[in-house]
């Protein structure tokens, strides 16, 4: 079983239990689901190998194989048309989120340059937490000689917190390294 998660059993659900004055346990805030998407855009549609390497740098980081994302509509502007391949995304749950979340809090964001913490006003107002990495070489797995080009991700954190300061509160004793 993951470290987090044993943290979060221990130390992080008694704690908003008493904090935000639950009446059941079942109300305690928990996290639901990681999403972790990569968008290439219109690259990925004159050359393949873009999109396999999107696949396989997901793929890497988390653990699991990474679901191509096809474009829901057609904009003239974009050359795009509907159903072409414009990215790639991983949903993670149960032990390979926990595993996740480990590793970006503790291992891959202390990586980022000039690093003062995530910010703490990018929640959804539904208490689910989303930001963008600007490279995916903080990544312990993923070595500099592998990479054609340095891509971006977002990851978003779905919780169950029905507030964002619920969910500010879950996230930080988590071990979020939230911005002062």
């Amino acid at each position: 079983m993951p470290r987090l998660k044993d943290k979060y059993v221990a130390e992080v659900a008694p704690a908003l239990m008493k904090k935000f004055e639950y009446k059941s346990t079942m109300q305690i805030p928990k996290i639901d689901k990681i999403i972790v998407n990569c968008g290439c855009g219109k690259e990925a549609n004159g050359n393949a190998k873009v999109l396999e390497a999107v696949v396989r740098d997901l793929t890497t980081i988390t653990g699991q194989k990474a679901v191509v994302t096809t474009a829901k509509k057609s904009v003239a502007n974009f050359k795009l048309r509907e159903g072409m391949p414009v990215g790639a995304k991983v949903t993670l749950r149960s032990d390979r989120m926990w595993e996740f979340l480990d590793r970006l809090f503790n291992v891959a964001l202390p990586r980022v340059r000039d690093f003062r913490g995530i910010s703490a006003n990018s929640f959804d107002g539904r208490g689910n937490y989303a930001f963008g990495l600007k490279e995916q070489l903080i990544f312990p797995e993923i070595s500099y000689d592998q990479i054609d080009k340095v891509r971006g991700m977002d990851i978003i954190i779905c919780t169950t917190a029905n507030t964002d300061e619920e969910a500010r509160e879950l996230l930080t004793l988590m071990g979020a390294p939230f911005a002062k």
